[in-house]
């Protein structure tokens, strides 16, 4: 009778969840053309050009406040080590799926830490290339390594919690199976949960060492420019939208309160934060804790890169619209809201498209009727304008984490179009495909485009 009982209730839930999702939908579908209708289809196209504007200013200001009052405070970064009290034991937890050409170098890194009080974890999750050999020579010539063989693909969420049930520490470093730790970098992501108790995780920041072709290096400014100024901005404001899956820590008392990783969400590291601060832990973001990553360097591996995070983030979205209303989660509503503005965004500019392609061969309504895609007026040159503060500003910011980020800048330039444009086409596809699914499947690991040259 409890069984029966409890397929029902799940049942009902998950129906209540699919009636949400295609009300949520049909909104989102609806509302640029609600604008177009209620006032005019130039208004619509203000919108889109705006909105990036908007947020510009808002991820400049925040940069610049985060480093006003903390980082220009702060020493030269390899001349000031902090010191953890009591030197606890910090475990390092590296989930590899297929990462025989990289996993060697990985395990060194994390290995050759300066602080002496560690233990690495690789958890090997069900690899079909030489990672599980790699994985076994390294065991056997480093004492602080640990090996973990899961028999088939499980995903990355299980196999963190596998080496979470294996850890001992109450301090949980995960970084990918391709990632570089600086030799510093575990100190300076355990030392913020050492000091404050409710923190739950604290993000790193990734670096991109994969720089050969027009993406890679597109996208050193993207983590520059754009990235690392939003993990400021947001964490000015308090709630951050996603850690850095790539580099990250965790709080075990933090991860044991929310049921650790989900395993059935494409982002586990936006889901498990949006958890974290559900519950109300904190995260902090650390830029001193560098961690050099490969990114993809085709456009091929950029898209699909790309369709995921967007399609997680929409995972997220769907997951907790029903209780976010509450008052006890209002600290969440500016990354909500800022969520739904993008969305909205993004649908706003393929509505845009749609009507100004119709005027050219049929007769509109005036109002609705868009006459160019290119910015109104002064919009084009104001934006332009603020996308070259915005590189200034992470430039000087940047600069005393990577020397030669500015030897980058030229690339840069091409940024702004890239990332909006990838922001739109993706969120054009993962959205409708998120609110339309039935059921939530196992998520589990593809290998990744991991670049072509990488820098030393």
């Amino acid at each position: 009778m409890r069984f029966a009982l409890f397929f029902l209730l799940n049942g009902i839930h998950l129906m209540i969840d699919r009636i949400i999702a295609f009300i949520v939908l049909c909104l989102v579908l609806s509302i640029p053309f609600g604008i177009a209708v209620t006032f005019t289809g130039e208004v619509m196209l203000n919108f889109v050009f705006f909105w990036p504007l908007f947020m510009s200013a808002i991820w400049i200001s925040g940069g610049i406040y985060f480093w006003l009052y903390r980082e220009r405070h702060w020493k030269v970064v390899d001349q000031e080590v902090p010191h953890l009290e009591g030197e606890p034991l910090i475990s390092i937890l590296i989930p590899c799926y297929n990462e025989g050409p990289n996993v060697r170098e990985t395990l060194l890194a994390a290995l050759n830490q300066r602080y002496p009080n560690i233990e690495v974890i690789a958890i090997n999750d069900g690899s079909t290339d030489s990672t599980a050999d790699e994985l076994n020579i390294m065991a056997k010539q480093h004492q602080a390594l640990r090996v973990i063989h899961l028999k088939q693909n499980q995903g990355k969420a299980t196999a963190l919690q596998a080496g979470a049930a294996a850890a001992k520490s109450d301090y949980l470093i995960c970084i990918d199976g391709d990632a570089l730790l600086d030799r510093d970098a575990a100190v300076w992501l355990v030392k913020p949960m050492i000091d404050h108790p409710r923190v739950g995780a604290v993000t790193g920041n990734p670096r991109v060492r994969t720089r050969s072709t027009l993406v890679g290096r597109i996208q050193v400014g993207e983590f520059s420019s754009i990235i690392g100024l939003i993990k400021r901005t947001q964490r000015v404001y308090g709630q951050v939208f996603t850690v850095s899956g790539v580099v990250a820590a965790f709080n075990r008392r933090a991860l044991a309160d929310i049921g650790y990783w989900s395993n059935d969400m494409i982002t586990e590291d936006i889901d498990v934060s949006w958890k974290l601060q559900l519950r109300h832990w904190s995260i902090f973001f650390e830029p001193r804790a560098i961690c050099w990553i490969l990114m993809p360097e085709t456009l091929r591996g950029l898209w699909k890169q790309r369709l995921r995070w967007a399609q997680g983030g929409a995972e997220v979205f769907l997951k907790n619209l029903r209780q976010l209303w509450s008052w006890q989660y209002r600290r969440m509503w500016v990354l909500f809201a800022e969520f739904c503005c993008s969305v909205i965004w993004s649908f706003t500019f393929a509505l845009s498209i749609i009507l100004f392609f119709l005027g050219m061969f049929i007769t509109l309504p005036e109002n609705i009727r868009v006459y160019t895609l290119f910015p109104p007026g002064y919009t084009g040159l104001v934006l332009a304008a603020t996308c070259l503060i915005q590189f200034t500003v992470s430039l000087i910011i940047e600069r005393r984490y990577e020397k030669q980020v500015a030897s980058s800048l030229f690339w840069i330039v091409w940024y702004p179009m890239v990332y909006w444009m990838i922001n739109l086409f993706t969120t054009l596809i993962s959205f409708p495909k998120v609110m339309l699914k039935v059921h939530r499947k196992r998520a589990r690991w593809e290998s990744p485009d991991r670049g072509i040259e990488r820098i030393e």
